[in-house]
């Protein structure tokens, strides 16, 4: 029970708020390390075939992109990801393309796990435990069914400032912005 109110909580808090502010093109500011570092995956929606957005916490190491399925193998975006690896991130730093495998390697799952967890700030002690503390023990058996998906960075992807983005908005906003104030200035 109280894991569906936390799945829909993420839900309407990332389609309404994270996904938003990633096309407007405020990823930058997006990151710190209470809220935690977070990307977007744009994904092929394995039913409907639409584009479908999903913010996950990350962490980059050996030229690869990781982040982990939180609610395991249930989460839409983790299926459409199976349905169909390739994929575009859009990361504070910018946009890219990439293939995307699960990592089961033991001993990259637990390098990698713990720094994701440890990056995703709040969130990261929502597995019920301290990532900066647990062993590597309880570690890896308290996100056994969590899969780690390790994304190769293939090209570019459409970042906030580029076709499908949402940046332009902020031109137009600042234009309507100075015509008003001059308006009631005047």
């Amino acid at each position: 029970m109280l894991n569906n109110s936390i799945r829909r909580i993420f839900w309407l808090l990332n389609k309404f708020f994270m996904v938003p502010m990633f096309r407007l093109g405020f990823a930058p500011f997006m990151g710190t390390p209470f809220g935690g570092y977070i990307m977007v995956i744009k994904t092929v929606g394995r039913k409907t075939g639409k584009v479908r957005y999903a913010p996950v916490n990350y962490t980059i190491s050996n030229g690869s992109i990781y982040c982990m399925a939180g609610f395991g193998r249930i989460s839409d975006w983790y299926r459409n990801i199976k349905n169909n690896p390739s994929i575009e991130l859009m990361m504070p730093s910018g946009a890219i393309a990439g293939q995307v495998e699960e990592a089961t390697d033991p001993e990259e799952r637990r390098l990698i796990l713990r720094q994701i967890l440890k990056n995703a700030g709040f969130a990261g002690f929502f597995e019920g435990f301290n990532p900066f503390t647990v062993t590597d023990i309880e570690l890896l058996s308290k996100t056994e069914g969590l899969p780690l998906l390790r994304i190769r960075p293939v090209g570019l992807g459409n970042g906030a400032s580029d076709p499908g983005g949402w940046a332009w908005i902020w031109g137009i906003v600042a234009t309507i912005a100075i015509v008003i104030a001059l308006i009631v200035c005047l």
